[in-house]
């Protein structure tokens, strides 16, 4: 059973942990062992409660970027009348990179749901994969500051975005899927492989937050309609509390994140994640 106080806490942490380059599915699975909640992590329950925390953080996204958003959608339209896309259409491009790179994390999705759930019981493999978080936060930085990736101007920024080709959108995705890993950030995995495209950290952070949108609510179409069934009438509540406060968090989170990545770098992000991956390895191992 999710109670209600453990279904505040855990949505807030999602709605966090989600945009903030740390892995809320890490957390998620870290959380209720460290502090002995007797819930039954890989059950379909939890599953679908992290789902729908999930689900409320992505419509926060999809309404904070919405004006984006309809740039985008009408560009894809334009682009499908058209036949093609227009080289001046950055909105239209940056559509289809982000159709390009869900596919790589929503195939491995499909194919391995069941053996990942699995790793929904193991606190010990999540703290470990977020320690390895950190090196990959770390490694990407590195990267991005032997380019000396040019910052652009806000006017600027889409165009940069635009500018990735279809094999780095691939590219992009594939690094996404990798927090398919309970211990992987899907923000963290995604900037780190939008910054070694050459994308600056605003460009990274813009591109990872409109790209966690079509990922997460394709895999709450598949899991919410769950909710709706007599089975899950006792977790009605706990859901909606977690989803409420899943999205207040993540709204807070990504109002914050746009301003810091203008200035600031992943480089706190990946000092705690090894530090914290690191100590609770050795508290999982050792207790």
């Amino acid at each position: 059973m999710i109670s209600v106080l453990h279904a505040i806490i855990l949505g807030l942490v999602q709605g966090i942990t989600e945009l903030f380059p740390i892995s809320s599915l890490g957390h998620s699975v870290i959380i209720p062992q460290l502090f002995n909640w007797h819930i039954q992590q890989n059950g379909s329950y939890y599953v679908t409660f992290l789902v729908g925390t999930h689900f409320a953080t992505a419509l926060v996204l999809f309404a904070f970027f919405w004006k984006d958003w309809k740039k985008i959608i009408n560009g894809i339209i334009r682009s499908f009348k058209a036949k093609q896309i227009d080289s001046n259409d950055s909105y239209a491009k940056i559509g289809w990179l982000l159709i390009v790179a869900t596919i790589p994390a929503g195939i491995l999705g499909l194919l391995f749901q069941d053996s990942l759930s699995k790793l929904f019981t193991s606190a010990k493999i999540a703290a470990l994969l977020l320690a390895l978080n950190g090196v990959i936060l770390f490694s990407a930085e590195r990267i991005r500051k032997n380019r000396q990736t040019i910052p652009n101007n806000i006017l600027e920024r889409d165009k940069g975005i635009a500018r990735l080709n279809w094999r780095q959108a691939i590219g992009i995705g594939i690094f996404q899927s990798a927090s398919l890993f309970p211990g992987i950030s899907r923000s963290g995995s995604t900037m780190a492989g939008s910054l070694v495209t050459g994308l600056n950290n605003e460009e990274a952070a813009r591109f990872s937050f409109l790209l966690a949108t079509p990922i997460i609510l394709a895999a709450s179409v598949l899991k919410l309609p769950d909710v709706f069934s007599h089975s899950y009438l006792h977790m009605r509540v706990a859901m909606l509390v977690g989803a409420i406060c899943a999205a207040l968090a993540a709204y807070l989170s990504v109002a914050f994140l746009i301003r810091y990545f203008r200035t600031k770098t992943l480089t706190p992000f990946a000092i705690y994640c090894f530090v914290a991956g690191i100590s609770l390895s050795l508290y999982f191992f050792l207790r």
